[in-house]
């Protein structure tokens, strides 16, 4: 048994380059657990392979300069949760392995003195990179701070130096800003004006805001107005709002306007935890931000993500000219158990962020590096999967693996109808979960299957007949992924925005050990799970492709990897 400091990570992922990224979990402090120690057993079947995660603790959180990836993850050095939060800080060459560097900003300033919380970092002219962030004050106020680079030519960037005027802005009795929720600044962009503008995401009453400010020289700033506001959404944590182009494969630098460009407000919802976004319209010229029609902007509205994936950001990768989104998975077990094994949540693989062709919503894939991973390919082409039945695929470790899977339907006669009350996804996919026999489905794969199938995660599809054509379901059935009863074994769901007549139903799914991360209909619906299971560990876990519908469906195309463990120190 090794004796391990259980510190709290909030990794907060920000990405130099025009854009960043910033990370945060949940506020709520749990001092009784903030100086524990753990006796952390070497056997950890529960630890990822190629997600991000440090070697022990808990973490919720990056920029490119100079060629370098950068990574800052909120972190307390005194506990096992939240709380005591400084910016530690690690750094890759390509997005995949790491290495860790001291910590960038720790509380040293009266304006951040109780933890320096999430920001967001800002390329300035001159290749200058600038962070700011959020601080809590002697008064337990939040604050917006600055910091930049001690040393600009070094491209780890080690030190960095804080602006001894600090907070750059704070709330004030005109301003009728909550003190306690004004936190989380986003990457600045630059207007046609010259001006620099960045939001901070807040609440008034029950009322969510993305409050505007507004600076000529970056260091002295002006609350504007409201981007945006929604009625009965609550506080808007995380806030993110960047450019995407239409019909185009090509991200955009933040400060990016014109012609055949559409923008993206993503806010973390603090009453339910969960990120949602619209697609809309940015007037430059009177900094409004308008939803297309059609877009919700409240809890009833797209998601990044259907499972656990929330705190996300996005930044602008120079190098390669693309939107990497980044996103905190948290934990589905006790706080007592995170304790025992010593740490707690970590990253979601970076993904790249497009525009969908409907220009509707947006789709997302793990970046092309995540490949350099994979090791011999396992395939299978055009094999039926009658109904009822299932496929083992061998020659993988299934529990560090990715797979690319996909369906033809032929026979849709099978279909079930669509009860025009079944609106939400994840209630659906609760009540047919995998185990319930269907028309068209329940069909897709067996992830962190054990021999007899007494332990499984089933992410599958299920496809319905409604007036206007076919519904397609995605779900991630956690009912039976352990037999350890006090985890949270939510099932999750959402609808694919896709023709299954015209489409193969595509799933590509990334397992690592206790993180399910799964991308249906070629990133249009993402569902991302935590899973322990207690029998389907190590070498003993299995992978089926399974088909519990009355319909046979056809398996086009499968290709199976193992995944290489990468570096993450």
């Amino acid at each position: 048994m090794a004796l391990c400091s259980t510190r709290l990570l909030c990794l907060f992922s920000l990405l130099f380059s025009h854009a960043v990224v910033h990370l945060e979990a949940s506020h709520q402090v749990y001092k009784n657990f903030q100086s524990l120690q753990c006796n952390s057993s070497a056997y950890q079947p529960y630890r990822t392979s190629f997600h991000f995660q440090p070697l022990n603790n808990w973490m919720n959180g990056v920029m490119i300069y100079h060629g370098i990836y950068h990574l800052f993850y909120q972190y307390n050095p005194l506990g096992a949760v939240w709380g005591n939060i400084v910016w530690a800080h690690s750094t890759s060459k390509d997005l995949i392995n790491w290495i860790p560097l001291d910590p960038a900003i720790s509380p040293s300033q009266p304006s951040d003195i109780n933890g320096c919380w999430s920001g967001s970092a800002t390329i300035l002219p001159g290749d200058k990179p600038v962070i700011v962030y959020t601080g809590i004050n002697p008064q337990n106020q939040q604050v917006q701070n600055l910091a930049m680079p001690k040393n600009q030519s070094d491209p780890y960037l080690r030190e960095w130096i804080k602006y001894p005027h600090n907070p750059l802005m704070a709330p004030t009795p005109i301003s009728k800003i909550n003190a306690s929720s004004f936190r989380d600044p986003t990457t600045a962009w630059q207007g046609p004006d010259g001006l620099w503008r960045l939001i901070v995401g807040s609440e008034i009453g029950n009322t969510g805001v993305a409050i505007l400010y507004t600076s000529k020289d970056f260091l002295h700033w002006i609350l504007a107005h409201y981007l945006h506001s929604s009625k009965a959404t609550g506080m808007w944590e995380c806030p993110d709002f960047y450019p995407v182009q239409i019909n185009s494969s090509k991200g955009l630098d933040t400060s990016t306007t014109g012609a055949n460009i559409k923008h993206v407000l993503k806010l973390s919802l603090d009453d339910t935890k969960h990120d949602y976004y619209t697609v809309g319209s940015y007037n430059p010229n009177k900094d409004i931000y308008t939803p297309d029609k059609g877009s919700v902007d409240n809890d009833s509205g797209l998601r990044y993500d259907y499972g656990k994936f929330y705190a996300s950001k996005t930044f602008f990768d120079s190098s390669k000219h693309r939107r990497i989104l980044w996103g905190w998975i948290n934990e589905s077990s006790s706080q007592e158990d995170d304790i025992k094994k010593g740490w707690s949540g970590l990253q979601a693989v970076p993904r790249s962020i497009l525009l969908d062709k409907s220009g509707k919503q947006l789709v997302q894939w793990p970046v092309v590096e995540v490949k350099t991973l994979r090791g011999k390919p396992v395939g299978m082409n055009n094999i039926e999967l009658r109904g009822g039945s299932d496929l083992e695929i061998p020659n993988i470790k299934a529990t560090q693996a990715d797979v690319e899977i996909s369906f033809k339907i032929k026979d849709f006669k099978r279909a079930e109808a669509l009860n025009p009350s079944w609106t939400n996804p994840q209630d659906l996919c609760t009540q047919k979960g995998a185990s319930v026999k269907g028309g068209l489905g329940p069909f897709g794969l067996l992830v962190l299957a054990s021999k007899g199938l007494e332990e499984y995660t089933a992410v599958f599809f299920r496809i319905f007949k409604s007036k206007n054509g076919y519904v397609v379901l995605m779900c991630s059935d956690q009912s039976r992924s352990s037999l350890y009863e006090k985890n949270d074994k939510t099932t999750y769901g959402a609808f694919v925005n896709m023709d299954p007549v015209s489409e193969e139903v595509s799933l590509r799914t990334l397992i690592d050990h206790s993180i399910v991360e799964s991308f249906g209909g070629e990133g249009k619906s993402c569902i991302t799970a935590r899973v322990y299971p207690t029998l389907a560990v190590e070498d003993k876990a299995h992978l089926h492709a399974f088909n519990n519908g009355t319909a046979t469906v056809i398996i086009s195309k499968l290709g199976a990897w193992s995944m290489k463990k990468a570096q993450i120190a």
